[in-house]
């Protein structure tokens, strides 16, 4: 007898397992962050190839790396740095300080120089301070610039277009998530965008054009 019960226990438990197999293959959880090697540490889909740049992550602190993890990514922030003529780990450093002088709450996920370098500075499943009331469901970027009206040089804006096809590809995103701080608040930042609309448009589609060519490059190799 006590062998046809475990023998009935085991059947009982085989039989949940087939069926939460089937019921879940496929299923998408929509409250989890994307299957993204940003997110899970694993290798990803993405049709864009990842840009080059340094990870120099902020040591944790209140001000510039409070370590928060991001519950999702709706949205790409391009900003300026609003400081001309510093490079990229000029305005690292700068968050870093933060840590000690307490002066204010700032910082970034990446930094573009004016030389096109690309500094990372938080990690991507975390929060940085950049743009308030959304820093727990986006990415920041501040750009580097040397002119007076706020435009970004060639080489930052062709290492900005990389790195937004990039995120978007990591994130299931298209070139209308990616927004100005401008558009969150209407701070005037980045300022040359905010002051040439056309640019701004110019921009995007240099994004959309960066992800239509890693989707036709993966639909050619398939």
């Amino acid at each position: 007898m006590a062998v046809f019960l475990l023998f009935l226990v085991g059947i009982f438990h085989l039989t949940g397992f087939l069926y939460r197999g089937l019921h879940t293959q496929g299923r998408k959880d929509t409250n989890v962050l994307p299957a993204s090697g940003s997110f899970s540490g694993e290798e990803t889909d993405n049709p864009i190839d990842k840009p080059v740049f340094t990870v120099d992550l902020l040591e944790p602190n209140k001000y510039s790396r409070p370590g928060t993890k991001l519950k999702k990514v709706k949205n790409i922030f391009v900003h300026y740095t609003a400081n001309p003529g510093t490079n990229a780990q000029q305005n690292r450093s700068y968050f870093a300080n933060l840590a000690e002088t307490g002066e204010r709450s700032a910082s970034a996920h990446f930094i573009i120089g004016y030389e096109g370098e690309i500094l990372q500075c938080i990690p991507l499943n975390e929060e940085a301070y950049a743009v308030k009331g959304r820093n727990d469901d986006s990415i920041s970027i501040e750009c580097c610039y040397l002119s007076d009206d706020g435009a970004f040089t060639q080489s930052t804006y062709d290492s900005l277009i990389d790195l937004l096809a990039w995120l978007c590809g990591e994130y299931g995103l298209t070139e209308q998530d990616i927004l100005r701080h401008y558009d969150e608040g209407g701070k005037k930042c980045p300022l040359y965008y905010v002051e040439h609309e056309d640019e701004w448009e110019l921009l995007l589609e240099d994004v959309g054009a960066a992800l239509k060519r890693g989707n036709t490059d993966i639909a050619a190799d398939e």
